[in-house]
């Protein structure tokens, strides 16, 4: 029953030792760091600046690490002759000792962020040099330890928004220092580099002054290659359109495209555009933007490259201009419905084309030359008769194939549209 009595009482004395807090109204504690017990952080030492001791005071001492004998005070639940950057103890009235840090957080705002000037060497990364002061603490043992800091960078830069364009947005970056150096992506603008934090200063609710480096002056270039269709044969059986920023786009020749750089313009002084077939290099251009006829089929690479003295970025593309064809129905319906009214052929890809339709009797009633019309079943203004007609076709196909077709159609109405 004693052995049980005494436990429970031990027991009870260590939970008791281990619920004892250091405490403080102007400086916030931290108990997480390893190898002492706290570290108090304050915004500006004064002579109210203390540390509490947060149980009965009884016979408990208070040391500096510098002197670890000889007691400054005994037996008062305060210390206020704190000092930056000095380690303190306290010694409860059973032996145990609690160590602490103390930490001036006015002297260690950071100083400075500034890009490297090096316009070279900033085509994909830029380097800032960062002026942060290091906090650490010594423990009893005399072991430096280094405390990190969370900070964050911002700048701005060029980012693509479809319907838009170019638009600058925040990009920030998250920084751990100490740390002397950092390589952030290369901005597609002027900007300022601004460093914030850290989580001192959020947590002792310090309203944080930003820290802004002089503007600087990008070398980087970027483009963001897009199409404007800006002709084409347009019929139910060719390719639909495919969107103006694209990798791919897919179409019938002859096709019109206008090729837009998009590039940021303030920095990019020079472009080049290649169009390639078959890996071999066709055309090339040093416009802004270009205009290109495709009249051939084929797979077609479209590249460009934007530069300027120090720095270039390219962007390509792939245009599919289809092989041709021809598809031919065999009756159509001209009676107003808005179904089939006219005679109209399907295809793909033709660079000329030509379509005469015949009655009966070999008699011409009527010629056309653009594969996006046809005939609406009227001869001279007046409806043509019901019944088969003869038709013949003669095109030429980008793909170089020539067709020679001939054939019949049926004209038919209803009874009310005769």
């Amino acid at each position: 029953m004693r052995k049980i009595i005494l436990s429970t009482c031990l027991c009870l004395i260590a939970m008791f030792a281990t619920a004892v807090e250091l405490t403080s109204t102007t400086g916030k504690p931290y108990a997480t760091f390893p190898g002492i017990g706290y570290v108090f952080i304050f915004n500006g030492l004064t002579n109210t600046s203390e540390v509490t001791y947060d149980s009965i005071p009884t016979n408990v001492k208070w040391y500096r690490f510098s002197d670890t004998t000889t007691p400054v005070y005994t037996g008062i639940g305060s210390f206020d002759q704190l000092e930056n950057n000095k380690g303190y103890i306290l010694e409860e009235a059973n032996g145990n000792r609690i160590t602490f840090w103390v930490i001036d957080y006015k002297l260690y705002k950071p100083l400075s962020i500034e890009p490297e000037n090096n316009p070279t060497g900033q085509c994909q990364n830029v380097t800032l040099n960062l002026s942060i002061p290091t906090i650490s603490y010594t423990t009893l043992a005399g072991n430096n330890q280094v405390i990190p800091r969370d900070f964050k960078i911002n700048y701005q830069t060029l980012e693509w928004k479809d319907g838009t364009g170019w638009q600058k947005v925040d990009i920030p970056q998250d920084i751990i220092a100490p740390a002397v150096k950092r390589s952030v992506p290369a901005p597609y603008c002027d900007t300022k580099f601004s460093l914030i934090g850290d989580q001192f200063a959020t947590d002792l609710k310090i309203n944080q002054d930003t820290i802004s480096s002089a503007n600087y002056v990008t070398s980087a270039v970027i483009c963001h290659l897009a199409t404007n269709v800006t002709s084409r044969q347009h019929d139910k059986n060719n390719e639909g359109s495919a969107p103006s920023d694209a990798s791919t786009i897919n179409f019938s020749a002859p096709i019109d495209v206008q090729f837009l750089s998009n590039a940021n313009d303030l920095t990019t002084q020079f472009y080049k555009w290649g169009i390639y077939k078959d890996n071999s290099l066709i055309v090339t251009r040093t416009d802004k933007d270009h205009r290109y006829t495709f009249t051939e089929a084929g797979t077609y690479k479209v590249k460009l490259t934007v530069s300027n003295s120090t720095c270039s970025f390219s962007d390509s593309l792939t245009v599919i201009v289809s092989e041709s064809a021809i598809y031919v129905p065999n009756v159509f319906t001209p009676n107003g419905d808005n179904v089939n009214d006219e005679f109209r052929i399907g295809y793909k890809s033709l660079i000329s084309f030509q379509c005469w339709v015949y009655n009966r009797w070999g008699r011409q009633v009527y010629y056309w030359t653009d594969p996006t019309k046809g005939w609406d079943g009227n001869i001279n203004g007046k409806k043509a008769v019901p019944g088969p007609y003869f038709y013949v076709i003669k095109a030429i196909g980008s793909d170089k194939k020539v067709y020679k077709m001939k054939g019949d159609i049926n004209l038919l109405r209803g009874t009310g549209n005769q």
